[in-house]
């Protein structure tokens, strides 16, 4: 029975982390429609190349932290929420 509870414990550990994964699909289609419209926008206004620049770097900047946030989620779920869980489980048992 105590090593189904580990076993289900893992296994739902795995798929959050797989799940949280899901969110760096986000970041990259924003920076890719970022990019594409900076590039658009200069093509039609070469005087205005810096402030786009900088305004489609920013973008990104923020874009890219939903991804990081996930990656942090998916390696907490992976390495350190299974042993605290089973922790939980085992003083719960009375073991």
């Amino acid at each position: 029975m105590l090593e189904l509870a580990i076993g289900i414990i893992l296994g739902c550990c795995a798929l959050g982390a797989g799940c949280a994964m899901i969110a760096g699909i986000g970041p990259g289609i924003g920076e890719g429609n970022a990019v594409a419209k900076a590039c658009e926008a200069i093509g039609r206004q070469p005087e205005s190349r810096g402030a786009v620049t900088t305004t489609m770097i920013m973008g990104c900047a923020i874009a890219e932290t939903t991804g990081l946030y996930a990656l942090i989620i998916a390696i907490l779920l992976i390495f350190l929420a299974p042993n605290q869980l089973v922790n939980v489980l085992l003083r719960a048992l009375g073991r």
